[in-house]
C-alpha cells in the first residue's frame, strides 16, 4: 500500500433496511417509527452484498467512521446513512415505509462500455420501464411513499475518465466526459417524466423526484468552495494523478495508493463517493431545493 501526497462491484441491486443513529446530522421530527427500504446499487449498499455472498471487503474501506470494514464501498458512511437518523425497531409497516429508488448508474455505466451513444439512447426507455414496474409492483402491495434519485454525472467518475477516449472534444470545462454526462441527463429526463406520469396514475402515492445529478455536478464544478482537492481523482486506487484509477489495481488490492485525508476528496475509489462528499450531498437533498415536489424527507413518518 502506498499513500498519495495530497472496483466497482459486479452489477447488482441491493435492498437495504437501513438504520443508523446520526443525532448530530438530522433531528427526527417523526411521530412514528420511520421505516426505509432502499433499492439501488453499490452506491447505496450498506453491506448486504458483501454479507450475503461472502464478499471480503476489508480496509481501507470504512477507515473514516467505522474504523473497520462495514460492507460499504467508501471510507465511511454513504448517502443513505446520512439520510437516516435513528435506529429503527420495527420493519413490518410496509404501507407507511419510504421506498428509495436509486437505480441507473450501473445500467448506464455498463452500457457505455460496449454500446455507442446512439444505442444507449435507444436502451434508456427499457431501463425506465423496469423502474416503472418496480415502483408499480411495490405500490400494488401497499407501498405509497417513493423517493426517487436520478443518476449522477457518470462522466466525472475517475473510473470512466481513466479508461475512456482522450479526445479533447469529449471533455467539458471541468474535465468531465460530455458524452457520458449527456447520457445521464437523457436518462434523468425520462426518469423525471416517469415520476410525473406515476403521480397521476398511482392513487394515494407520494412520488418525490430528487435531482442528485445537479448536486454532484456542483461538487465537481465548485470543488474548492466545498474544501475538496483534485475533484476528479480517486482517494484510493493506483496510478497517481490525474485520476489515480487502474482497473487492475483497485482500492485495497496489492500495490494500491491512498490519500492522507479522504475529507479533501470527492471520489473514494473512482466510482463511489467519500463520506465527506456523501455528507454534503445528503445535506442538499434534505434542503428540498432539489426535490420535485419539494417535500421534506421525514414526511412519510408524519402522515
Amino acid at each position: 500500500m502506498g499513500k498519495l501526497g495530497g472496483s466497482l462491484l459486479p452489477h447488482h441491486t441491493s435492498l437495504a433496511l437501513l438504520c443508523l443513529s446520526l443525532p448530530f446530522f438530522v433531528h427526527s421530527q417523526c411521530t412514528k417509527n420511520p421505516v426505509i427500504f432502499t433499492f439501488g446499487d453499490s452506491n447505496s449498499d450498506t453491506g448486504g452484498y458483501a454479507f450475503g455472498l461472502g464478499f471480503n471487503l476489508g480496509l481501507p474501506n470504512g477507515r473514516t467512521f467505522f474504523h473497520r470494514s462495514s460492507g460499504r464501498i467508501s471510507d465511511g458512511r454513504l448517502l443513505i446513512d446520512f439520510l437516516c437518523f435513528k435506529i429503527l425497531n420495527g420493519y413490518e409497516d410496509f404501507t407507511n415505509a419510504l421506498y428509495i429508488i436509486d437505480i441507473g448508474q450501473n445500467d448506464l455505466a455498463g452500457a457505455f462500455t460496449y454500446l455507442s451513444y446512439a444505442q444507449i439512447l435507444e436502451r434508456i426507455p427499457s431501463f425506465i420501464t423496469e423502474i416503472k414496474y418496480a415502483i408499480y409492483g411495490v405500490w400494488q402491495r401497499g407501498g405509497k411513499n417513493f423517493w426517487v434519485h436520478n443518476t449522477g454525472p457518470l462522466g466525472c467518475l475517475p473510473q470512466k475518465l481513466a479508461t475512456r477516449s482522450k479526445n479533447a472534444s469529449d471533455f467539458d470545462q471541468f474535465g468531465c466526459l460530455k458524452p457520458l454526462n449527456d447520457g445521464a441527463k437523457a436518462f434523468n429526463e425520462q426518469l423525471r417524466a416517469l415520476c410525473e406520469e406515476l403521480r397521476s396514475e398511482l392513487k394515494n402515492a407520494t412520488i418525490v423526484y430528487v435531482d442528485v445529478f445537479s448536486i454532484k455536478y456542483d461538487l465537481i464544478a465548485n470543488s474548492t468552495t466545498y474544501g475538496f482537492e483534485n475533484p476528479l481523482m480517486a482517494c484510493c486506487g493506483y496510478g497517481g494523478a490525474p485520476y489515480n484509477y487502474n482497473a487492475s489495481v483497485g482500492c485495497g488490492r496489492t500495490g494500491y495508493n491512498i490519500c492522507e485525508e479522504g475529507s479533501k476528496y470527492i471520489s473514494w475509489d473512482g466510482v463511489h463517493y467519500t463520506e465527506a462528499a456523501n455528507a454534503i450531498v445528503a445535506s442538499k437533498i434534505l434542503s428540498t431545493n432539489y426535490s420535485t415536489p419539494p417535500v421534506k424527507f421525514d414526511y412519510f413518518c408524519n402522515t
